[in-house]
């Protein structure tokens, strides 16, 4: 099965409590034939944490990376427009 590899950016705004927050997830094969799935986070406008998971098949992270954006958007993020 084929996956586009594009990035999932992810964003919560809330003025009146002061809160910008991005979340990017996107997959990235490694040089040894596995894939990585790859989530930054942290508030808009600075670097922000990253964390990498890594996955023996592309189904495998698709199916964490979909798991991960499902949770993410329960919590009030919403895709970028």
């Amino acid at each position: 099965m084929r996956h586009d590899h594009h990035p999932c950016f992810l964003r919560r705004i809330d003025p009146s409590r002061n809160m910008a927050r991005f979340y990017v997830l996107s997959l990235q094969p490694t040089l040894f034939g596995e894939m990585s799935l790859v989530r930054s986070w942290g508030r808009i406008g600075t670097r922000g944490r990253e964390k990498t998971e890594l996955f023996g098949t592309v189904d495998e992270a698709a199916m964490a990376l979909t798991t991960l954006a499902t949770r993410i958007h329960k919590r009030g993020y919403a895709p970028r427009s």
